[in-house]
């Protein structure tokens, strides 16, 4: 489940509808105290991570593999440095296929991301097995993919590629997109198919296997080496799924905040359209988005009503209802029995105050997987990588730069569990 972006569990249907119909936009005191008292397993659809305050972004040096640990230690005190090369075709500079609303935004480090987004074509591979077309719904098309493209790529260290959480964008990654970059990796955001800015006017399938080949063709297509497969909330689910199927596209996992133990909503294709239709209007209204956002972070910032913006901004689209509802009546993740059929090594990110999955499942999934450390982050919530992005990327820094032995090697020097305090 994920400011600008976000991630989702399990909801209570009955009480967002309350929430829809009987309250005009809520005060952030309302918000606030609302988010204080929910429950951690009671949480709603969706958690946009919408803008943090504009953060200086430090210019690490770019650096190679070997370097990492430098880069890394360096990463929280370092000064402003340069945005990222702007492109777009509006007057203000962004990707005509942006929803306008985008030109509201004021968050800094959004309006960079954004102007960087591109859409390039991802079409199924003409060797596609006839029954998986079937099933996948991909055909000879190429779908529009939005993403954020490296300014140049190397080949001396695996490319990093960012997911994000459930409906979410490229732009949940505006805080630490920059900073990786700048510590000299390749790096790529990319659009999970049926969220964030991609053409979907054909309307393909959005289900699990269509998100999967998705994915695979992009990385096919693009990427055509091993990759590093980051995966916040809900994101973590798809990168499970990922690499369990095609193991080879994956040279090492991340997993931040992972949403990996909920077994999706059932299968709904029987249920009315309409009814499945309203839920998703439900999910996109303002005040389900203030509560989400609220429960997402440790401290509700100034910028809280900036944030919500950005998380919902995809969901302007024409074709977000359809691609949602596609998803969920298709019965969403369910990847319990796949987390012990990982074999990469793996970094499991947590934040301390998570309010939306317990740290209990933190530990629960350090102990199924093979070869992970966990890494939690001091007076965090949800989505570290927007609330902390400092930290964030130092633990992804110092986790491609070592050489990780197994759980049953690892000696007392290098604690598999570390909290950062």
């Amino acid at each position: 489940m994920p400011r600008g972006t976000t991630v989702l569990a399990t909801y209570n249907t009955r009480a967002a509808e309350s929430t829809w119909r009987t309250a005009p936009t809520p005060s952030l005191e309302t918000v606030q105290r609302a988010g204080k008292r929910a429950e951690p397993n009671q949480m709603p659809l969706l958690l946009t991570s919408s803008s943090l305050p504009a953060l200086p972004l430090p210019p690490l040096a770019a650096s190679p593999r070997s370097r990492l640990r430098v880069a890394a230690s360096s990463a929280a005190s370092a000064p402003d440095g340069a945005g990222a090369t702007a492109r777009g075709t509006s007057a203000a500079g962004f990707p005509s296929f942006l929803p306008q609303a985008v030109e509201r935004i004021r968050d800094g480090a959004a309006i960079r991301l954004a102007k960087r987004i591109e859409r390039v074509p991802v079409q199924a591979s003409r060797f596609l097995p006839i029954l998986l077309c079937c099933v996948t719904g991909f055909s000879g098309s190429a779908i529009p993919s939005s993403c954020v493209r490296p300014l140049k790529q190397q080949q001396d260290a695996d490319p990093v590629v960012l997911l994000h959480g459930f409906d979410s964008s490229v732009l949940e990654w505006r805080y630490t997109y920059p900073l990786l970059e700048e510590a000299g990796l390749e790096v790529w955001a990319v659009d999970i198919l049926g969220w964030g800015f991609s053409d979907l006017e054909t309307r393909p399938p959005c289900d699990v296997a269509s998100k999967r080949e998705h994915l695979y063709q992009f990385w096919k297509s693009y990427i055509k080496r091993p990759m590093v497969l980051v995966g916040p909330s809900l994101g973590a689910a798809v990168a499970i799924d990922f690499s369990v199927n095609y193991p080879d596209a994956v040279s090492k996992l991340i997993f931040i905040g992972a949403s990996v133990y909920s077994e999706g909503p059932k299968d709904m294709t029987r249920m009315p359209k309409f009814v499945s239709y309203a839920g998703v209007f439900i999910l996109k209204s303002l005040p389900l988005r203030f509560l989400a956002t609220s429960l997402a972070f440790k401290k509700t910032p100034n910028e809280f009503f900036d944030w919500v913006q950005i998380g919902r901004l995809h969901c302007l689209l024409p074709w977000w209802e359809d691609a949602t509802v596609n998803f969920m009546i298709k019965g969403g993740y369910n990847v319990i029995d796949q987390i012990k059929q990982v074999k990469h090594k793996c970094l499991i990110m947590w934040g301390e105050d998570d309010g939306i999955i317990s740290s209990k499942l933190a530990y629960r999934l350090h102990q199924e997987l093979p070869d992970a450390i966990l890494r939690q982050v001091w007076q965090c919530g949800h989505i570290p990588h927007v609330e902390k992005p400092r930290e964030a990327v130092k633990h992804v820094l110092e986790f491609l730069a070592r050489n990780m032995p197994n759980k049953s090697d690892q000696s007392p020097s290098e604690p598999s569990v570390l909290v950062n305090r």
